[in-house]
C-alpha cells in the first residue's frame, strides 16, 4: 500500500507533519507537498504550459520521503499519478488543513482539490480538515488560531478512517471528505454521515473598491469577515459545530437530464442551421 500525503499549506505546514507520520504504519508514505501555501487554489494545477515547476528534496520527520513542489497540491497529485515519484501510489491522503472545508470551501479548498485529483487519477482521496477557533473564514484558518490546534485528535481520527478504507477499498475510486472538531478526543460527540452543506460557519461578508492614492483607476479590495453562524444539523459544516466528526461522500462530476427545458439546444440548432446556408458570393 502505497500512500501519497500531501496539503495546500505547504511543506513547513506541522497538519501535514502530523498527518504523514500517523500514516506510516498503514503502507509506505511518501510526502508531496507545495513548497508554500496555496490555500483556496481547488484543483487548479496552474497554467502548465508556461510555468517551470522545480522539485527539491524535503524533510518530515518520522517519514522517509518527502518532496516540495513549486505549485499547487493538485499538480502534486498529478506528477505522481505520471510516477514522477516512483512505483504508482494507491491512496492520496491530503490535510490535516487549520480550518473545516464544508459546505461551499468544498469548492475551493486546495485540500479537497488534492484528493479530487486523486480521483481523476483512477485511486481514491482521503481530505482531512480541522475547525479552528471561530471557525476560520471560507475553511481557512489564520496563523493566530494555529498554536490552539489539537492535532492529535484530527489526526487519530484519520489513522482510524484511513485504516478502515484501506481494509476494504473500493472498486471505484472515490473521495471522503472529513471535517474534524478542535477538541480532545473524549469531548468529540461520535461522527455523521452528512451532505454538503451551503455556507461555511463563518464567510466572506463583504468586498469593496477603495481606491489606491496615487495610482489613477487602481483599487484595493476591503474585505470584512462575518460572524460564525449556525448551520443546520445534517450539514458537515453543522455536524462539526455540534461537535461531531463530519463524513461527506463527494460524488463525481455528473450530467444531469438532458432535456432542454431552457431553450439552449433549439437556439443552437438556429443558429447551426444558419451557419449551414449557402452565403451569397460577393
Amino acid at each position: 500500500m502505497r500512500i501519497l500525503v500531501t496539503n495546500d499549506d505547504g511543506i513547513d505546514s506541522v497538519g501535514l507533519h502530523e498527518l504523514a507520520r500517523t500514516m506510516v504504519g498503514l503502507g509506505e508514505v511518501t510526502v508531496v507537498a507545495p513548497d508554500q501555501e496555496y490555500s483556496g487554489f481547488g484543483a487548479a494545477l496552474g497554467p502548465v504550459h508556461l510555468i517551470r515547476p522545480e522539485v527539491h528534496r524535503a524533510r518530515v520527520e518520522g517519514v522517509e520521503t518527502a518532496w516540495a513542489v513549486s505549485g499547487p497540491p493538485a499538480l502534486c497529485v498529478m506528477y505522481a499519478n505520471l510516477r514522477m515519484f516512483g512505483e504508482p501510489f494507491d491512496l492520496v491522503v491530503s490535510g490535516i488543513n487549520p480550518g473545516s472545508n464544508v459546505g461551499r470551501s468544498v469548492y475551493h479548498s486546495g485540500t479537497v482539490g488534492a484528493a479530487l485529483t486523486a480521483r481523476n487519477g483512477g485511486i481514491s482521496g482521503v481530505a482531512v480538515s480541522q475547525a479552528v477557533s471561530e471557525w476560520g473564514v471560507e475553511g481557512q484558518g489564520i496563523d493566530d488560531v494555529l498554536d490552539r490546534q489539537l492535532w492529535g485528535t484530527a489526526a487519530g481520527v484519520a489513522h482510524t478512517a484511513v485504516a478502515a478504507l484501506i481494509a476494504d477499498l473500493p472498486p471505484t475510486p472515490t473521495v471522503l471528505n472529513i471535517n474534524v472538531p478542535n477538541l480532545p478526543v473524549e469531548e468529540v460527540k461520535g461522527w455523521r454521515f452528512t451532505q454538503v452543506g451551503g455556507p461555511p460557519p463563518r464567510t466572506l461578508a463583504s468586498a469593496r473598491l477603495e481606491p489606491k492614492p496615487g495610482h489613477e483607476d487602481s483599487f484595493r479590495v476591503k474585505m470584512s469577515w462575518g460572524d460564525p453562524a449556525e448551520l443546520p444539523a445534517g450539514s458537515d459544516g453543522g455536524a462539526v459545530m455540534a461537535g461531531f466528526v463530519s463524513l461527506t461522500w463527494l460524488g463525481a462530476l455528473a450530467a444531469e437530464s438532458c432535456d432542454d427545458a431552457h431553450g439552449v439546444g433549439e437556439a443552437l440548432d438556429h443558429l447551426l442551421a444558419e451557419g449551414a446556408r449557402p452565403r451569397p458570393s460577393l
